[in-house]
């Protein structure tokens, strides 16, 4: 049986948007070529400006000579995938140096208090921009740690490139723990909304500072400490690997435990900003009183109920148990009217009132529209739980909306229209919309490369 058909027998009436297999065969070709025959265009040199190293620009003239936090770790996994269905070994030599160099560039301007920055521009040194009160933002997202073991574990284990950052990789960890770690639950929270990646997540967007414990931030940090358990054990530092391990125990335990919604079977971003839980004096009727003293608040945060597709994260994670995961895609995920659409997921619930498909640049808009990375992720959950028909039926959603664009425009853009399928901004795009091919490669049962 053509393992396509699989789309239209084993999930009837649930998927709307069907193509038959000869037009998904023929987008999945499109996009193929056109990504195995664009790949290097994000590479760029070093030793010019501010890059010590080579490196992986996202691609498209508004990303040009940049180096991204979490776009170069997941550029980089495409690239692996792309390398490891048409790359000579030749190739693969040649790439190393510019996925290396995504990791070290961060590394040579990570500062001994673990202050990193999230992003590198040639024309500026990162040293001389440093904010004043660097730990009163954000800096680079927890992904440095899983970029490093994604390419540790792809080269055979072999850690001994990264041994001489180590110790700035524990820095940037411990830096996170101390200024970036709400003590009463655990979590993690951003400073600001400054560069949060999900630009536009009402959670964080034009919040107080230091407000919210972002659903988002905190899958990231999870697999982070998994990594750097795992470049710790690499590396002969096991002592440090069980401490790693440990945290990250104790926070998937704080995730489940204060951004797990029963009542809606979904994960949130908490609200963090609360005042001090302790009763204290104020006046009543003329009388001294200690407020609240008789039922002081005992709760830590509160859920922030806001349909985003970063909940979804917890099953990227691997942090939502299975009757968790079961309930978000058949209660959320599915659903017509909040994110499943025609095109794959949309990045905010089409019921949330902030619900948008304006062309936004700086910040990108995150309310609504179709991304590649958040069709990916969501993808990567789905195949974590073993539910793979859904995953599937998002893989051939995606592979219409990149073959559709291919198709009409000869080119790839950086986010979509989820009903109409219509690129919205940036022309060009590279960067994480290749891991459509790690999709595809999935799908077809080839050999897959996923991250760390």
């Amino acid at each position: 049986m053509n393992k396509h058909l699989l789309f239209a027998i084993f999930i009837p009436g649930l998927f709307s948007c069907c193509q038959d297999v000869s037009e998904y065969d023929s987008f999945a070709q499109s996009c193929r070529e056109h990504v195995c025959g664009d790949y290097k265009m994000m590479y760029r040199e070093g030793g010019e400006g501010a890059f010590v190293y080579s490196y992986l620009a996202p691609g498209s003239k508004s990303y040009d000579k940049v180096l991204w936090d979490w776009d170069s770790w997941l550029s980089d996994v495409a690239l692996q995938q792309i390398l490891s269905e048409v790359g000579t070994e030749q190739d693969r030599q040649e790439a190393l140096r510019y996925e290396q160099g995504c990791v070290l560039n961060f590394l040579t301007y990570t500062d001994d208090d673990g202050y990193m920055p999230i992003g590198i521009d040639q024309q500026t040194d990162p040293r001389k921009v440093r904010p004043e009160d660097a730990f009163r933002t954000n800096m680079h997202k927890p992904v440095i740690a899983q970029h490093a073991a994604f390419l540790t574990r792809q080269n055979g284990g072999d850690a001994t490139w990264i041994s001489g950052y180590y110790d700035r990789l524990a820095a940037f960890l411990k830096a996170y723990s101390t200024y970036y770690r709400h003590e009463d639950s655990g979590l993690f929270y951003w400073q600001d909304d400054m560069a949060v990646g999900v630009d536009t997540d009402p959670s964080v967007f034009y919040r107080p500072a230091g407000s919210s414990a972002s659903i988002y931030l905190n899958c990231l940090m999870y697999r982070e400490l998994l990594a750097m358990e795992y470049l710790s054990t690499q590396l002969g530092f096991s002592q440090a690997a069980e401490q790693y391990k440990a945290q990250a125990a104790d926070l998937g335990e704080a995730v489940r435990q204060y951004c797990w919604d029963e009542r809606d079977g979904m994960f949130y971003s908490v609200d963090i900003n609360l005042l001090p839980a302790e009763p204290r004096p104020e006046m009543f009727f003329g009388h001294p009183f200690m407020l609240h003293e008789g039922g002081p608040r005992d709760y830590p945060c509160l859920i922030q109920r806001i349909g985003s597709w970063t909940g979804f994260m917890a099953m990227w994670a691997g942090i939502a148990t299975p009757e968790q995961a079961q309930r978000m895609v058949k209660e959320n995920l599915l659903c017509e009217n909040t994110f499943w659409a025609p095109y794959g997921v949309r990045t905010l619930s089409k019921q949330e009132k902030m619900y948008s498909m304006a062309a936004t640049h700086n910040p990108s808009n995150w309310n609504g529209p179709i991304w590649g990375v958040s069709n990916y992720m969501v993808f990567r959950g789905l195949v974590r739980y073993g539910m793979d028909r859904e995953a599937r039926e998002l893989v051939r959603r995606t592979v219409a909306l990149y073959g559709k664009d291919l198709n009409d425009n000869g080119t790839l853009h950086e986010y979509y229209n989820p009903d109409t399928g219509e690129g919205l901004i940036n022309p060009g795009f590279q960067n994480w919309n290749y891991l459509i091919l790690n999709m595809i490669a999935w799908a077809d049962n080839g050999p897959l490369i996923t991250g760390f």
